[in-house]
């Protein structure tokens, strides 16, 4: 299976550069993974789609304003790094620009409070980082961090809870789970009153999700493991749909590649928490969920691979066709799909 054959056509101005005012007024394209149908709602209809006893599961990751800006001690030389997860207090593996200039032991200040030292370097610009600070850690970072917007959108974020879900809760990701960005807390109060669950899982989004696929054979792509984790709740709820025949709707791939991993662990779900690098490509059997909300992915990116294997590429790329034609908007600020 070739990468390229996960490409398409994407002109520029496509790509969203900043959400719209009302986050549920969103478009949303409604594929039929049986019959390759398709139709054309807004993103608050997705309750005529969703039916008692249905459980809809959201990822409450938080995400972290994880690009920070410093200079090295020694000279001075301007340093971006991306924050990407925690490995032990205080340690983070992080993403550096210009990574050539960070050795082990360089030290980079980002301000009075807040400085930090390489204890380890890993391939594709990865080092591991040591923080020492005054201070509350997190405190500092909301002070001194960006919202780690990716590099495809130019514009300043005026607002940064708009890279949050309204549900946002634990914090810990390098980027948003941008399915979530639709929902409002008026259009999840309906849902619930309609008889339908929402549940949460975390999964914190790391380089795994939106690192570009480099490799000519989709299957020699390494996906980075990324930190997730399930409570006992949860996990009874999901297994009662599955065994009463509900439906599980998964909100974005990050949601799915969760839920996937513990029902491939333990062919049930079960309170549990751990790293996961599943790659989900065209030839996958869903085990877990039934139907995906999702948003409009890369081109040849692992996130269009996923919901290739769940809707099947033909009818994916036809969709994305149509959706390119009627000028939807991509990406994390762009408008959705719900695969039924």
């Amino acid at each position: 299976m070739k990468t390229e054959e996960f490409d398409f056509y994407l002109p520029e101005n496509l790509i969203a550069q900043s959400p719209i005012d009302k986050r549920d007024e969103s478009r949303l394209l409604v594929l039929d993974k049986k019959t390759g149908n398709i139709e054309h709602k807004h993103f608050k209809d997705i309750i005529d789609y969703l039916n008692e006893g249905d459980v809809l599961v959201l990822n409450d990751t938080k995400v972290l304003p994880a690009r920070l800006f410093g200079t090295k001690e020694d000279t001075n030389a301007a340093i971006e790094i991306l924050m990407l997860k925690e490995k032990e207090k205080d340690v983070w593996e992080v993403l550096c620009k210009p990574s050539k200039r960070i050795k082990i032991g360089t030290i980079v200040n980002f301000s009075d409070k807040l400085k930090a030292q390489c204890i380890e370097i890993k391939e594709e610009g990865i080092r591991i980082l040591k923080f020492s600070y005054k201070g509350i850690f997190y405190e500092i970072l909301d002070e001194l961090g960006h919202m780690p917007l990716p590099p495809y959108i130019h514009k300043e974020l005026k607002d940064k809870d708009r890279y949050q879900t309204v549900y946002a809760k634990n914090i810990g990701s390098a980027a948003a789970p941008t399915a979530g960005l639709h929902f409002t807390k008026e259009l999840m109060n309906k849902i619930k009153n309609k008889g339908i669950k929402i549940q949460y899982i975390t999964l914190h989004v790391g380089l795994g999700t939106f690192r570009p696929v480099n490799v000519e054979d989709v299957t020699n792509h390494k996906m980075h493991s990324e930190f997730y984790q399930m409570d006992e709740s949860t996990a009874n709820i999901l297994n009662d749909a599955k065994k009463n025949g509900n439906k599980i709707i998964s909100v974005g791939t990050t949601s799915t590649r969760t839920l996937e991993t513990i029902m491939n662990l333990y062919g049930q779900f079960k309170e549990c928490s751990g790293w996961t690098d599943i790659f989900i490509y065209p030839g996958y059997e869903f085990k877990a969920i039934n139907s995906l909300i999702t948003n409009f992915h890369l081109p040849k990116s692992t996130l269009i691979m996923l919901v290739s294997a769940l809707a099947g590429k033909d009818k994916i790329m036809n969709a994305y066709k149509q959706a390119v034609k009627l000028e939807y908007r991509f990406f994390s600020f762009g408008d959705s799909m719900f695969i039924k």
